[in-house]
């Protein structure tokens, strides 16, 4: 058997498993064969999620599952059919408030099983929407980057390869978002929130790979609203993202946003990020 060059990774947030389930997910599945998924919005318990996953990828994927206490709420995941030798619940740290919130997992695969040179951490986060009218909705939405800088930096250390995925809820700039002028003032587009981002990417030396392979271009887009013609007029927003440190980005050598055919076969208002890596 020919030896697998290429490890792929994709990202998105589901809308919902069960739904996504009723409206298609696993021809995506079938169609891209990724060998580890990172889900947000999974809105499902662990034993539902289970048989979703069994059902769309096979009993023998591997997954690791922060489900959210408050009912039909964010879920994060991640699948792979490659073993996972080590997990993580919850961002950790003293951010106890994030706890059981399914906004975060961790998913550490080992080098003989990546065919990369050192462990991979795999992080699924699901980011708070936020509201620039509620400050105790910024608050906590800002509180929670605040939290992830913390563990991305953490889990850097040490040597190992680290992926952050998933929906973070922010346009890091005007080639994020196609309508950016009316949005100066809403959350997903507020300077408070873009200002993780540059610190992140200009300070921390994290690396953005969709933007870094796509160039100075507008979007690609990974989320349309279902109302109006979004969709049909690609009126979109750059909000999900993988995120990783610069060796692990080095390998990166293609990243492709997935989207729907037409407006009439989404399975979910997000399309799949899938990045492949050179091993």
């Amino acid at each position: 058997m020919a030896k697998r060059r290429t490890l792929t990774v994709a990202s998105v947030n589901v809308n919902g498993i069960r739904a996504a389930t009723r409206n298609g997910i696993s021809s995506w599945i079938a169609d891209r064969g990724p060998d580890v998924v990172a889900l947000q919005e999974v809105r499902a318990t662990d034993d539902i999620f289970t048989t979703h996953v069994d059902d769309l990828w096979g009993a023998s994927w591997h997954r690791m599952h922060a489900e959210s206490e408050a009912k039909g709420r964010a879920g994060v995941a991640v699948v792979s059919h490659l073993p996972i030798t080590a997990g993580r619940i919850d961002i950790g740290g003293k951010a106890d408030r994030f706890d059981r919130t399914g906004r975060w997992v961790e998913a550490t695969f080992d080098p003989e099983a990546t065919g990369l040179d050192a462990p991979l951490t795999v992080v699924s986060a699901y980011v708070h929407t936020g509201d620039a009218d509620d400050e105790n909705r910024m608050e906590e939405k800002l509180a929670f980057f605040d939290a992830m800088t913390t563990r991305m930096q953490y889990l850097r250390r040490g040597g190992r390869h680290v992926l952050i995925t998933g929906d973070f809820n922010v346009g890091h700039t005007t080639r994020d978002i196609k309508n950016w002028k009316g949005n100066r003032n809403s959350a997903g587009f507020l300077e408070v929130e873009r200002a993780w981002f540059d610190r992140w990417f200009d300070e921390l030396g994290w690396v953005d790979i969709a933007r870094s392979i796509a160039g100075d271009i507008d979007g690609p887009y990974t989320w349309w609203s279902f109302r109006g013609q979004a969709f049909d007029r690609d009126v979109g927003w750059r909000i999900d993202y993988q995120v990783a440190t610069p060796e692990l980005a080095a390998r990166a050598t293609a990243s492709h946003v997935d989207r729907a055919p037409s407006y009439a076969e989404r399975w979910s208002d997000h399309a799949p990020l899938v990045v492949d890596f050179r091993i």
